[in-house]
């Protein structure tokens, strides 16, 4: 399980960071001050981290002056990639997968949200699964979940200390490290997703990797076990 880390942060570098990933994360450019509202910083020190980021080749300005992704952005994202061979490994597994005839995805937690690095419903080709969609909250994700239960509760509490409401948990932080704790004991995650909550997620962890793998759709209580279990399968094939 993991904790939270005793070394003493670096403040500047958890600034230009976070300014980095809500660049990434924004679908359009963003203004400076826009981009300072989000992150709740100064605009003046948003404005810097910006112009350093812009000088690096990481952000670009617009003719707007506005602020998007640069080169640099994609470089960094390609080698970390290749890097650490995630998604090559991953792809072959996360095919055979899909002979379910469900949603699969891998995804990794920042903060208090997953980002799907593969997310591919019945109807999508592997290929076209690769970064389809941006952050979405942890706590409403089967592979969110997953990832949630690594951390321990105090580690949790600090994630969401901030939080007036935490999305799919009315009951609040209480709720959340309950079924957190359940996750744990049961070694899965099983979600109920969808509009109307008639569909799941099922996932669970690649150990060591901080990365976890689910299948998405109608699955009954009755299949609960054949999915968990070849999704245990595809994370020890991912991981080695």
């Amino acid at each position: 399980m993991k904790v939270k880390p005793n070394a003493q942060p670096n403040q500047s570098l958890i600034d230009g960071i976070a300014t980095l990933q809500a660049l990434a994360a924004s679908p359009a450019p963003v203004g400076n001050r826009e981009l300072a509202r989000q992150l709740g910083f100064d605009a003046t020190r948003v404005n810097r981290l910006l112009k350093t980021l812009a000088y690096l080749g990481i952000a670009r300005q617009t003719a707007n002056r506005k602020y998007t992704s640069g080169p640099g952005m994609h470089v960094l994202a390609a080698q970390s990639l290749f890097a650490s061979g995630l998604i090559r490994n991953a792809l072959p597994v996360l095919e055979k997968l899909r002979r379910f005839g469900h949603t699969v995805a891998l995804g990794v937690l920042w903060r208090d949200n997953v980002s799907y690095l593969f997310h591919a419903p019945p109807t999508v080709e592997t290929a076209q699964g690769l970064g389809r969609i941006g952050l979405l909250p942890a706590s409403s994700s089967g592979i969110g979940m997953a990832l949630l239960a690594q951390y321990d509760d105090e580690y949790v509490a600090g994630l969401y200390a901030d939080k007036e409401e935490i999305p799919s948990f009315p009951g609040g932080l209480p709720a959340l490290l309950a079924a957190l704790a359940q996750v744990r004991a049961q070694g899965y995650s099983r979600v109920a997703v969808g509009p109307d909550l008639d569909r799941h997620t099922i996932a669970v962890t690649v150990e060591n990797i901080g990365a976890a793998v689910g299948v998405s759709g109608w699955i009954p209580e009755a299949n609960t076990d054949l999915i968990v279990e070849a999704l245990r399968q595809a994370a020890q094939e991912i991981r080695d």
